[in-house]
């Protein structure tokens, strides 16, 4: 299964007051394994920046400047996050409400809600607060020490971490064979349910099984074994 963990910096808190998007980071998860594969871009957006804005990410406009617009990197960022991957994202309304005033100000279709993943709302169910995302890399001792300041790409390979962390830990993204994956997503979260397409062949030949009965028989009528055997 792919996924797509991804964060944004932005001018401000609300787009439909003139805030803009100025870098996107994305990460790519394959079976909850990140696989390398990343999407990231500055984005010049036109306007000035806050000096709030500017004391989270650091982004000054006159380095935006130098950059390209979002008309000019959507076409690559849309094929990167592809049709239906789920979008995992920490407080993620917040960084889809403004992809989604950017994709309607390029007359794109945005993207359905029902691909969203919010770790924030994934935290909240499995601890008590609080829930940043610094606080949960504290929680789960992941190593933030580069988080000197917000940075779009950098917060998407570390919500990747915190994300498999709140999914049980990376050992239960390992796995040696595709399976088929039947998804539903809410709200504020993915629940997914594993099939396997087709039962496993039996490894055991009858004749194999003929010689643990007799191998049983040999315990004694109190064996453990006994209880186990289908025979």
């Amino acid at each position: 299964m792919r996924e797509i963990v991804f964060d944004t910096e932005t001018t401000g808190l609300d787009p439909n007051k003139g805030d803009r998007l100025v870098e996107i980071g994305c990460v790519e998860l394959l079976n909850r394994i990140p696989t390398g594969a990343t999407f990231h871009a500055y984005l010049n957006p036109d306007r000035d920046m806050p000096a709030e804005a500017f004391n989270i990410h650091g982004l000054s406009i006159e380095f935006l400047r130098t950059h390209k617009r979002f008309a000019d990197v959507v076409d690559d960022f849309l094929a990167f996050i592809g049709d239906d991957a789920p979008l995992v994202a920490h407080n993620a309304n917040f960084d889809h409400g403004f992809l989604c005033a950017e994709l309607k100000r390029h007359n794109r279709a945005v993207i359905s809600r029902d691909r969203l993943v919010d770790t924030l709302a994934l935290a909240r169910r499995k601890h008590t607060g609080p829930y940043s995302l610094d606080a949960l890399c504290g929680k789960y001792g992941i190593d933030n020490s580069r988080r000197t300041k917000h940075g779009a790409l950098l917060d998407a390979e570390i919500l990747a971490e915190v994300y498999l962390e709140l999914l049980g830990g990376r050992q239960s993204s390992f796995g040696l064979a595709e399976t088929v994956v039947a998804r539903k997503v809410g709200a504020d979260g993915i629940a997914l349910v594993r099939e396997r397409p087709a039962p496993l062949t039996p490894r055991l030949t009858d004749a194999e099984r003929a010689a643990h009965t007799v191998f049983i028989a040999t315990l004694g009528e109190n064996a453990i074994w006994r209880s186990y055997s289908t025979n």
